[in-house]
């Protein structure tokens, strides 16, 4: 009885030491794959390759999830990026973000812009809010057709932790009336006004050397102000309709690099299907006798 104690002992150890570790041997794998395929896309297509993929990973201590965006840490590895890159080096950027703080997409956008060689950013599926804010510092966007950005209306913290979009906090003030809304709603009116005028003022710099101040405020107006809402998804057309030129000429091998970002398993049902073309798989010998 004790040996069968002991060795269930030793099988728990084991079971969850396999456990602990099996998350972060299959991270590491998939990192070097990553790193494989990033080295062939530059050798393929002559660019200093970055990417900037968001995704609800199973990483850490028994895959628990973690949830991206941009943030402070993202500004500085991708700034170490740029200036690491010989300047007459040229960029693609691949971009797979719901977006994030102001402030780290505003770093990286500027950095991007100022790099003396030809900038080009990707987007596979979606670069949102922070995201689109980087895409306007390229030279050339080049997205799938199916794709989308988003707008940039500032959003801002309100009591209790939610975030309201700064031109909405704006109308309410204007049409309910200062003299009857509360202090911290005034305060909260007089932050978007502010956060509205500098994210405009960050649009116009990042591309009007490309469309020109006027169109560059028109764009800033429609991105930043509250044309559409802030979850509101900007088509290939749409983006061209601003004044952009968009290619939908996607490497293919960036979405084999895409394959290579795993989402984290929900409760959900999955998605599943063939390759295409398939075969039919060959029926049982036995199938049919008697």
């Amino acid at each position: 009885m004790d040996i069968i104690s002991d060795v269930l002992g030793y099988l728990f150890w084991i079971i969850l030491l396999v456990a602990m570790i099996s998350p972060w041997l299959s991270m590491r794998s998939l990192r070097s794959s990553r790193l494989r395929l990033i080295a062939y896309i530059e050798q393929k297509y002559g660019y200093r390759v970055i990417t900037m993929i968001h995704r609800q990973e199973t990483v850490g201590l028994l895959g628990v999830p973690i949830y991206r965006y941009i943030d402070i840490e993202d500004s500085e590895a991708i700034i170490r990026a740029i200036r690491a890159t010989p300047s007459d080096k040229p960029i693609m950027l691949i971009l797979h973000t719901p977006g994030g703080l102001v402030l780290a997409a505003s770093q990286i956008a500027m950095a991007l812009k100022a790099h003396p060689a030809k900038k080009v950013i990707v987007v596979p599926h979606y670069a949102m809010s922070g995201g689109t804010l980087i895409t306007l510092a390229a030279d050339e966007i080049v997205m799938d057709k199916n794709a989308v950005l988003g707008p940039l209306d500032p959003q801002l913290a309100a009591p209790g932790g939610a975030y309201l979009p700064g031109p909405s906090i704006l109308k309410a003030v204007e049409l309910k009336g200062k003299d009857k809304v509360d202090d911290q709603t005034l305060i909260l009116a007089d932050m978007a006004e502010k956060a509205i005028s500098q994210i405009k003022g960050i649009i116009v710099s990042l591309i009007k050397d490309k469309v020109g101040e006027e169109q560059a405020k028109a764009i800033a107006e429609k991105l930043a102000s509250g044309y559409y809402t802030h979850d509101y998804p900007i088509t290939v057309e749409q983006v061209r309709e601003l004044g952009f030129k968009v290619s939908t000429d996607i490497p293919p091998e960036v979405y084999d690099l895409m394959a290579l970002y795993p989402q984290a398993r929900t409760s959900r049902p999955g998605i599943e299907y063939l390759p295409y073309p398939s075969s039919p798989r060959p029926a049982s010998r036995n199938a049919g006798q008697s």
